[in-house]
């Protein structure tokens, strides 16, 4: 079975490479046979030329082109008396190029010479045209995509700031960079990757400020991707990633376009998967993970203010359901007498060790939470809200779970919110359990042990060769003005020196 399917697949990849034919009619047999005559590709047969003797096909995919566009600039003209000024008669392909350069008159046309290089544009929405006795075929630019429009983005939020997004059309996402960037060394690099899906990719960064080792290397990953599909940025995230098995992603995501800019003019480079409003932007270090591009429009104190609490949420809601599983299981002489009363009464009677007991917390509020996602939007917040406040009253009513225990566990749900990226949110939920085990079983030092391991870790990860916990990591003093507090913007003279290592001077001094 394998092997007949290989078989297939190899015999469809010569095809693909094969040249046109010069029978128009073998052209369309050869375009129905490898598309499984569907009924969306609609071919159009037609007379044009010097006393209508050559004879034309338009091919177009019904649902995926302009059809106003294929009648008023491509049918039209080519229907009209179509007179080629030769004193001999003209051929074929001169036919064609008098379409191409007189007639058809739209922006975007683009000469075929393979069925692969024909089958790839029509299944991205453009026209073709092939003439009779001519070895090559021109494809039209027509494509027409539903698509949504422009919108705030629904998952990064600010309260002053642009209220734009992006979308899930590329053209447009690369549209709302060069408003931002107006500049020409704003260089694009395109790809298509996927051998059954064929998905639009564009690299993009800020040539003369963009590590050139580092484009070069985000370019070599993705050529060396062989696969069937790419449907989301995630898959380019996996494939192209410098560590695996790691909880820390080592790529951010973006749907706001002020926030890529930012990154690109900061030196970094963005990848833009046709088909998902996320951008993707590398390098980064970890922490880039807890920068929003509000922190820039706010005074540099009330930027400085909140991204500290960010990281101390962070830190909470790794680790405070630890913490209270060590101090109440093991060290009980660090609580203050009138607090280590009150816990004792309340665990009174309780069946189960605070493991135990903070475990069926915590994966309630998990279950809760992701039923909260893939609810529908009208009933998914009043199921997390309510299922919460029932849940934690009934199982303290019950004697399931202390009261202590519900405000540990609701308090770190919360905190866990505050931070501004969801991948680096999940890294602390997923952290949070590997913590709690070692907490029941050693305490604090147990603890202490995973933090240090933790920290071991993330001093090997690299993001396309850039350190992660850079600048702390190596300690670079100067790059310290923009990681835990925001300086103002008159101190911020130069950029990342590992991100950027080349025109590393953002402005002069505006003191």
């Amino acid at each position: 079975m394998f092997t007949n399917e290989s078989k297939r697949l190899a015999d469809n990849q010569i095809e693909f490479s094969e040249s046109l034919l010069i029978d128009l009619q073998q052209n369309i047999q050869r375009i129905k046979e490898l598309t499984g005559n569907s009924s969306d590709i609609t071919v159009r047969l037609i007379q044009s030329g010097v006393a209508n003797r050559f004879n034309l096909a338009i091919v177009y995919i019904n649902g995926l082109t302009d059809t106003n566009l294929i009648n008023n600039n491509i049918l039209k003209p080519i229907m009209s008396d179509v007179e080629i000024r030769s004193t001999e008669e003209p051929t074929a392909s001169e036919l064609l190029g008098f379409l191409k350069n007189r007639i058809l008159s739209v922006c975007g046309i683009c000469d075929i010479h393979t069925t692969g290089e024909l089958l790839s544009a029509l299944f991205s929405g453009n026209t073709i045209v092939l003439v009779d006795g001519c070895k090559e075929g021109i494809f039209v630019s027509s494509s027409k995509l539903e698509q949504r429009g422009v919108e705030e983005p629904s998952t990064q939020t600010v309260i002053r700031g642009p209220k734009d997004g992006f979308t899930e059309n590329l053209s447009t996402n690369i549209t709302l960079l060069r408003r931002r960037i107006k500049s020409p060394n704003l260089w694009i690099v395109d790809r298509k990757i996927g051998r059954v899906t064929q998905t639009d990719v564009s690299i993009l960064y800020l040539k003369g400020i963009a590590n050139d080792k580092v484009v070069e290397e985000v370019l070599h990953r993705l050529d060396k991707i062989d696969t069937d599909s790419i449907l989301e940025s995630g898959y380019l995230e996996e494939f192209i990633q410098d560590q695996t098995y790691t909880p820390f992603p080592t790529m951010i995501n973006y749907e706001r376009p002020d926030s890529v800019a930012g990154g690109v003019l900061e030196g970094q480079v963005a990848i833009l998967v046709d088909g998902t409003p996320f951008v993707l932007l590398v390098p980064v270090t970890f922490f880039n993970f807890f920068q929003v591009s509000e922190d820039y429009y706010q005074r540099y104190d009330i930027a400085s203010f909140l991204r500290t609490m960010r990281y101390v949420t962070f830190i909470v809601s790794m680790l405070l359901p630890s913490m209270y599983i060590a101090i109440t299981t093991f060290h009980q002489e660090m609580l203050p007498t009138t607090l280590l009363i009150s816990l004792a009464a309340q665990r009174e009677g309780l069946p189960f060790p605070a493991l135990v007991e903070a475990l069926i917390m915590e994966i309630t509020f998990e279950v809760l939470r992701e039923a909260g996602v893939r609810m529908p939007r009208s009933v998914g917040p009043a199921i997390s809200i309510v299922g919460a406040l029932v849940l934690g009253q009934a199982a303290v009513q019950a004697g399931l779970v202390s009261a202590a225990m519900v405000i540990v566990v609701s308090f770190t749900a919360i905190s866990n919110f505050v931070a501004p990226s969801y991948n680096i949110a999940i890294a602390a939920r997923m952290l949070r359990f590997f913590l709690m085990f070692l907490a029941g079983t050693f305490g604090l030092f147990g603890i202490m042990s995973g933090l240090f391991a933790l920290f071991i870790h993330m001093s090997g990860l690299r993001s396309f060769g850039v350190p992660y916990l850079a600048p702390m990591a190596p300690f670079i003093p100067r790059n310290l003005k923009d990681v835990f507090v925001r300086v103002p913007w008159s101190a911020m003279l130069t950029r990342p020196r590992l991100i950027s290592q080349k025109n590393k001077r953002r402005q002069r001094n505006n003191s």
